[in-house]
C-alpha cells in the first residue's frame, strides 16, 4: 500500500490534459544533483593529483640496460659529464682537477634533504640537487631552504620514468609538471637536467641520445656523472667516502649521491667525512654552473608561472592532506564494520541458542486481529489474503482499502473468504489506513502486514507468541523475498536474509530493535494507543512508531521463524525510490526520536544504544564505505594491484562468511551466494548512491512524498522445512 501522490482539484488523474514543455529542475532538485557531482570531481581530482603525484619510483639503482650505441657522436661518448646539445655545435663540459661537484637525485625529502644540506652548508659547500616534481610539490619548503642556502637545482623529471620508454609528449609533460613545481615551489625554473637512470655519457645508447638530443632542443643542458657512490646500497658511511673519491689523486669528478628514495643516514655520515678529507687534498667544491661557466642554470619566473605554480603545489597539498585524512578515516570504518561483523555473528550465534519461547510464560493461543492497507493493490491482495486465511492460529483480517483507482477491494471481498471484512476509505495514506485498521479490531493484539506479502499457515501464531510477556509491545518477523528469481531479486534476498538473521538478533538481544517491517510485525493495541498510534510525520510510519514505543517504556521483540514473503522491487529504478524512502524515512525518525538521548529508562536505554548503532552503522558507516571501493580502485591505478585485490578480496571474505552464517541460520541454501561478489560490486554502489541521496534531501529540508511501486504480483511461497537449523 502506497499513498496516492496529491493532485490539484478538479483535475482527472487519468486525463491528458494538453501536452507540458518541460519544466526546469528547482534550486532544491538542482542541489540534489550539483552536490554530488561535485563531490565526486573533488574526489576524482584529489585521487588523481595525489596518485600521480605520489606514486613511486624505483631509483636510479634500477639502472636500464641500453643496446650498443652507433648513433651516438664520439665526442659525446668519451666526453666529460656535462652534455650541451641546445644549439648545433654540440659540445661536453670536464671537470678540472681538483675539482668535485657533489649532486644529489631523487629529492626533495622532509628527512634527509635537511641533513644533508645541514652538513654542506657547516662545510660551506654547494651542492647541485636534481629535484622530481612530484616530491617538490609534495614538500615544496624543503626544496625553498635548498634554494636560499644558495645550493644548484636540476630536473630529475616528475615521477622518474625512464624517458627512452615514453614519446616526445610525454618527455615534455614530465618537463612541464617539474617547472610548474618549481615555480610553485621556490619561484625559479631551471635549465639543468638529468635523466633517469643515466649514468657516465660513454653508457648513452642510440634511444637515450634521441632522448638527450629532444631535451637539448628544449633548451636543457644534461648532466651526467663522473663517479658512482652507490649509497642507495647502504655500504657504511666509509665505503660512500672512498667511492666519492677520485680514483686517480688530483682527477676531477661529478660524484652521484642520493638525499631521498630511503633511508640516507649513510650518506649524511660519509659527508662528514669526504668534505674534510678532500679539502685536506686540495680540492675544491663547485656547481655544474661553474663547469660550463655560466653563472647559473636557474631563473626566477613570472607573475603568472608563479601563481600557476603555487596552484599546483597548493592542489597537491591539498589532495595530501585529503587522502591522509581518508585514509584514517577508511581504518577507523574499517575497523568499525570488522569490529561489527565480529559482534554480528557472536550475538547472532547466542542468538540462535536461547530457549525457543525466549523464556515466556505459556504459550498465546487466544484470536487475533490482521490489518491489511492496501491502495491499488489488485495483483497481490488475492494471495495475501488466501495465505491469511490458512493460518493455523485463529485471526480475524480486516482489509483497509484507502481510495484504491483499481479493483483491489472488489477482488477482496469476491474472495469470500471467512473472517475477512473489508472497509473503504478515501485515501489518506498508509498511516491512515492502518489506524482504521487498529480502531476497527476486535482483539487486543494486532498483526499488520503489507498487501504485497504471504504468510506462512505458522507465521501468525509464532509471531504472537512474545505477548506473552505483559512487558512486550511489538513483535518483529522474518521477512524474506518472495521474488527472487532474478539477479536483482537475489541481491536483496541476500540482503533480507543478512539483515533479519544478523543485525536484528543483535538488537534484539540489546533491547533496541529500531524497527517493526511493514511486511510482518505485531502490536499490542494498548501499546500502540500510549505511543500515538500511526503517524504521518515521517516516511517511515515502521521506524517510527518502533521508536514511539520504545519511549512509551515498551519492551520490542524479534521472532526469527515468523516467515513472510514480500514482493522486492524488480527493477533498479524501483529499488532506487524503495530505498530512497526508507533511508530518508530512518532519518525522519532518527530526528524526530533524537530526545530519547537523555530520557529516562528503557527510553534512554533505546536513545543511548539503539539510536547511536542506527546512526552510525545505518547512516554513517554506509555513507563512508564507498571509500573502500575508491580506494580499491586508486590501489589498482597508482598502488600495488596484487595487494588491492587482496584487500578487496579479504573485505569479500568477511562478507561471506557473515552472509553464509546468516543463510545457515536461517536455513536457507546457499546457492544464491554465487550472487555475492557482484552484489558487493553493483548493488552497493546503488545504495551508497540512495544514502547520499536521502542526506542531501535532509539537509536541503525538502519533503520526499510517497511513490507507489509498481507490482508484479509474483511472490512465491517456498515450500517449508520441516526443520530449522541454529
Amino acid at each position: 500500500m502506497r499513498r496516492r501522490p496529491d493532485r490539484s482539484p478538479g483535475r482527472s488523474a487519468r486525463s491528458p490534459g494538453p501536452r507540458r514543455s518541460r519544466v526546469p529542475l528547482s534550486p532544491r532538485h538542482r542541489f540534489r544533483i550539483v552536490v554530488p557531482l561535485v563531490l565526486l570531481a573533488f574526489v576524482a581530482s584529489v585521487l588523481l593529483v595525489e596518485g600521480y603525484t605520489t606514486r613511486g619510483f624505483a631509483g636510479d639503482q634500477e639502472g636500464r640496460a641500453g643496446r650498443p650505441a652507433s648513433g651516438v657522436p664520439r665526442g659525446i661518448a668519451a666526453g666529460g659529464p656535462v652534455v650541451d646539445t641546445t644549439d648545433d655545435h654540440q659540445r661536453t663540459y670536464r671537470t678540472p682537477d681538483k675539482t668535485i661537484v657533489l649532486t644529489f637525485d631523487d629529492g626533495p625529502d622532509p628527512t634527509w634533504t635537511p641533513r644533508i644540506r645541514a652538513v654542506l652548508d657547516h662545510y660551506g659547500t654547494p651542492g647541485t640537487f636534481f629535484v622530481t616534481g612530484q616530491q617538490t610539490a609534495r614538500h615544496p619548503g624543503v626544496l625553498r631552504s635548498v634554494v636560499r642556502s644558495g645550493h644548484e637545482i636540476g630536473v630529475h623529471t616528475f615521477s622518474h620514468p625512464d624517458l627512452t620508454t615514453r614519446s616526445a609528449s610525454e618527455v615534455d609533460r614530465e618537463l612541464a609538471l617539474t617547472q610548474l613545481a618549481l615555480a610553485g615551489a621556490a619561484g625559479i625554473n631551471t635549465s639543468l637536467m638529468r635523466m633517469p637512470y643515466s649514468s657516465v655519457p660513454s653508457a648513452l645508447d642510440d634511444s637515450a641520445w634521441s632522448v638527450a638530443r629532444h631535451l637539448g632542443e628544449k633548451g636543457y643542458v644534461l648532466a651526467f656523472i663522473d663517479q658512482d657512490t652507490d649509497d642507495w646500497r647502504r655500504p657504511g658511511a666509509r665505503a660512500i667516502a672512498d667511492a666519492a673519491t677520485p680514483r686517480v689523486p688530483g682527477r676531477g669528478a661529478v660524484v652521484l649521491l642520493h638525499d631521498a628514495g630511503g633511508d640516507r643516514s649513510q650518506t649524511v655520515e660519509a659527508l662528514k667525512t669526504l668534505i674534510p678529507r678532500l679539502k685536506a687534498q686540495g680540492y675544491r667544491f663547485t656547481t655544474l654552473a661553474d663547469l660550463v661557466g655560466t653563472d647559473s642554470f636557474t631563473s626566477p619566473v613570472d607573475t603568472a608561472d608563479r601563481w600557476s605554480g603555487r596552484v599546483f603545489v597548493a592542489a597537491v597539498t591539498v589532495s595530501g592532506a585529503a587522502v591522509s585524512a581518508v585514509s584514517v578515516l577508511l581504518l577507523v570504518v574499517g575497523s568499525l564494520v570488522l569490529a561489527r561483523c565480529v559482534l554480528l555473528l557472536v550475538l547472532a550465534r547466542h542468538h540462535a541458542r536461547r530457549r525457543p519461547d525466549g523464556g515466556w510464560h505459556g504459550p498465546v493461543t487466544r484470536p487475533v486481529s490482521v490489518v491489511v492497507p492496501a491502495y491499488n493493490e489488485e495483483l497481490c491482495i488475492a494471495k495475501t489474503l488466501r495465505s491469511l486465511a490458512v493460518s493455523d492460529h485463529p485471526v480475524e483480517i480486516i482489509v483497509v482499502d484507502d481510495g484504491s483507482r483499481d479493483g483491489t477491494a472488489d477482488i477482496a471481498e469476491s474472495l469470500a473468504l471467512d473472517n475477512v471484512t473489508v472497509i473503504r476509505q478515501p485515501n489518506g495514506g498508509k498511516p491512515s489506513a492502518l489506524n482504521t485498521g487498529v480502531l476497527r479490531a476486535s482483539h487486543d493484539i494486532v498483526v499488520m502486514l503489507d498487501a504485497d506479502t504471504v504468510f506462512a499457515p505458522s507465521t501468525v501464531g509464532r509471531l504472537v507468541q512474545p505477548f506473552a510477556d505483559p512487558r512486550v509491545g511489538a513483535v518483529a518477523g522474518n521477512a524474506k523475498v518472495g521474488n527472487r528469481r532474478r539477479l536483482l531479486g537475489r541481491w536483496q534476498h541476500i540482503e533480507y536474509v543478512m539483515g533479519f538473521n544478523l543485525d536484528r538478533r543483535m538488537y534484539d538481544l540489546m533491547s533496541c530493535l529500531p524497527t517493526i517491517p511493514g511486511a510482518v510485525g505485531a502490536f499490542r493495541a494498548e501499546a500502540l494507543r500510549s505511543a500515538g498510534m500511526m503517524s504521518a510525520d515521517t516516511l517511515a510510519e515502521d521506524t517510527d512508531i518502533t521508536m514511539a514505543l520504545h519511549r512509551a517504556g515498551w519492551e520490542v521483540r524479534y521472532t526469527p521463524d515468523a516467515l513472510a514473503w514480500t514482493e522486492a522491487p524488480s527493477s533498479l529504478r524501483q529499488l532506487w525510490r524503495q530505498r530512497y524512502r526508507w533511508s530518508y524515512g530512518t532519518m525522519q525518525a532518527t530526528w524526530k526520536h533524537r530526545h530519547a538521548l537523555f530520557e529516562r529508562g528503557h527510553a534512554g536505554h533505546f536513545g543511548r544504544l539503539g539510536l547511536p548503532l542506527l546512526a552510525v552503522f545505518q547512516i554513517l558507516t554506509p555513507l563512508l564505505a564507498p571509500l573502500i571501493d575508491i580506494l580499491a580502485l586508486y590501489g589498482l591505478v597508482f598502488g600495488n594491484p596484487r595487494t588491492t585485490v587482496l584487500a578487496w578480496g579479504g573485505v569479500l571474505a568477511v562478507q561471506a562468511v557473515c552472509a553464509g552464517y546468516a543463510f545457515r541460520l536461517d536455513g536457507e541454501r546457499l546457492r544464491p551466494l554465487w550472487a555475492l561478489p557482484l552484489q558487493q560490486v553493483v548493488y552497493r554502489q546503488v545504495m551508497y548512491l540512495v544514502l547520499a541521496q536521502a542526506c542531501l534531501t535532509a539537509i536541503n529540508g525538502y519533503r520526499l512524498p510517497w511513490q507507489r511501486l509498481k507490482r508484479s504480483g509474483d511472490v512465491v511461497l517456498p515450500p517449508q522445512p520441516s526443520t530449522r537449523r541454529t
